[in-house]
């Protein structure tokens, strides 16, 4: 019967995948790829504003971000529900041509991620992150998709000022850089590396002053790579506050790159990479200018469009997205696209995850059902792929084929592009401290709400005191995470014995509904969530730890509540 059950659950996988792409189909938000849609393109290098292949042919950039690599998972959000293959496939039927894919140096030297699904993914629970790295960019390739790699944090807590901290010096930051160049040299789905994500605070462009001048790093950073494999596209972007004192987005500041370029000892390499979200995300003032959207054109083109305007160089606009609520982002979308259609300009739309804080998704929370409204809005600078096919159907009910068997335990369907308040953009020595991500102006504070960020999952005991039940069975509360219309926590359960069947049950004033859940099946009434163990959680050997969890649509989250336990 587990073999059935394990099988089942994969059949009923591929069928959610097939019928996520047909609901794009027949929405008219994407299109049946061509049969050519299958082959990256090879190794890049620019030409005036345009990158160009390897024969000449002008290329256009098409990616979106698939983020997880960067935060304390050190794993692509979602394979607690999806399959990797999944995933890349939804992507490349959406009309994206690249993945870009974000890291953390920490990740890098960690020796295990978190939050796999063992049954949707088999054999990547037991990779490290690096590993998986590998494992991604192999998959990528096998569905057509191009690589990205962006140095996105140092660490996995926060987004930093600048490109070193404390804990992770520039020579890190330039040796796991030389490292990942030569462990993919020869792999031409890398295309590109982003060096750093977002620069902001004291972070200058061609100041002189070599703690900060942002420009200078870039320039070691970028030789470094280059002498190690001369065919990759470096991707630079800005910073915050421009030499004039103007200021935008973090990372989103070019205007001095006229005046001072990053010039490696290969030609033909660097790409520029901007930043740009609505109101939504911040207020910026052109947001309330009364010619708003029409001044956004020429805004773009003083920071950044100029570059390909003028046949300087070429841009990527490395991150925008939105969550298309208002009236206002919508506004600013449709005359981002608009631009970026008529420029001819390469993008990574941010995200593909539905938990990003600021902008959500493309797929719902789900991590399957296409958010059509933001495909259509996409689709001027989608692949332009041939007619549309009849959906696709399942196949017809198969024998079994192998016998997997649940090893690891999947985690929660959270983690965002958080929000902070910036610092003021100052001349002193950088203090280095990690800030979280967010997209802000430098002198207020952004208003996003980020959702919650997924923990480590290892099985030793967490911080607070277990609630003994019957005699067989102990549970720990775990807080994750709560923002204002929900929360994540997390349990770990210890079989003191031979347990068949457990449930565990708490108060949570004012929650609504049961988001999601893993290793459990749940439910609410009135106040009392009540959850069941199920699936790989559902029965446990004496001494065995699992850990399980849940998302709850709720005001609040309590803070330490007690928990029930039964046990059989």
């Amino acid at each position: 019967m587990s073999e059935r059950r394990a099988w089942w659950r994969r059949a009923r996988t591929r069928a959610a995948a097939l019928t996520a792409v047909a609901v794009l189909l027949l929405a008219g938000a994407i299109t049946a790829p061509a049969a050519s849609a299958a082959s990256v393109p090879g190794w890049l290098s620019t030409r005036g504003s345009q990158i160009v292949t390897a024969t000449g042919t002008p290329y256009t950039i098409k990616a979106v971000a698939w983020f997880g690599m960067e935060t304390s998972n050190c794993a692509p959000h979602g394979l607690w529900t999806i399959s990797l293959d999944e995933g890349l496939s939804t992507i490349a039927a959406m009309g994206f041509t690249t993945i870009r894919l974000p890291f953390s140096n920490e990740c890098l030297a960690a020796k295990q991620t978190t939050s796999i699904d063992a049954n949707a993914n088999p054999g990547l629970p037991a990779l490290t992150p690096l590993e998986l790295m590998d494992r991604v960019i192999a998959r990528a390739k096998a569905h057509g998709l191009s690589v990205i790699l962006d140095r996105h944090r140092p660490d996995s807590g926060a987004q930093s000022e600048l490109w070193y901290t404390p804990q992770y010096s520039e020579k890190r930051w330039i040796d796991d850089w030389t490292m990942l160049a030569a462990r993919y040299k020869d792999d031409s789905t890398v295309i590109g590396v982003d060096l750093h994500n977002e620069p902001h605070g004291p972070a200058c462009w061609n100041c002189g002053d070599p703690a900060r001048d942002w420009h200078a790093a870039a320039t070691r950073a970028g030789n470094a790579v280059v002498a190690v494999n001369p065919r990759l596209l470096v991707v630079v972007e800005g910073v915050e506050r421009q030499q004039d004192g103007t200021g935008t987005w973090w990372g989103g500041g070019l205007k001095d790159v006229r005046s001072a370029p990053v010039t490696l000892s290969v030609k033909n390499r660097v790409v520029y990479s901007p930043h740009d979200y609505p109101a939504s995300v911040f207020a910026q003032s052109w947001f309330s200018d009364p010619r708003y959207p029409a001044n956004l054109e020429a805004m773009w083109d003083a920071n950044w469009g100029y570059l390909a305007r003028e046949n300087i160089a070429p841009v990527l606009l490395g991150e925008f997205g939105t969550k298309l609520e208002t009236a206002s982002d919508k506004s600013w979308m449709t005359a981002l696209v608009d631009y970026l259609s008529r420029r001819g300009i390469s993008y990574a739309y941010w995200s593909f995850n539905p938990n990003s804080g600021d902008t959500g998704g493309l797929v719902g929370d789900d991590w399957r059902t296409p958010q059509t409204a933001k495909l259509q809005a996409l689709r001027p600078i989608l692949t332009p792929v041939s007619q549309p096919t009849p959906a696709p159907r399942p196949t017809a009910t198969p024998k079994p084929t192998a016998t997997p068997k649940p090893t690891a335990t999947p985690k929660p369907t959270a983690t965002p592009k958080p929000t902070a308040t910036p610092k003021p953009t100052a001349t002193p020595k950088p203090t280095a401290t990690p800030k979280p991500t967010p997209k802000p102006k430098p002198t207020a504070k952004p208003t996003a709400t980020p959702k919650p960020t997924p923990a480590p999952t290892a099985t030793s005991a967490p911080r607070p005191p277990a609630n003994s039940g019957p005699a067989a069975i102990t549970a720990t509360w775990i807080p994750q995470s709560a923002w204002a219309e929900g929360y994540v926590a997390e349990m770990t359960v210890t079989a003191t014995g031979t347990v068949g069947a457990w449930t565990v049950s708490w108060e949570s004033p004012g929650a609504t509904a049961v988001t999601n859940a893993w290793g459990m099946e749940c439910g609410i009434r009135s106040s009392t969530v009540t959850c069941r163990g199920a699936g790989w959680a559902g029965s446990l050997a004496p001494g065995q730890t699992v850990r399980v969890g849940v998302q709850m649509a709720a005001p609040s989250a309590p803070s330490a509540p007690r928990v029930s336990v039964s046990a059989s």
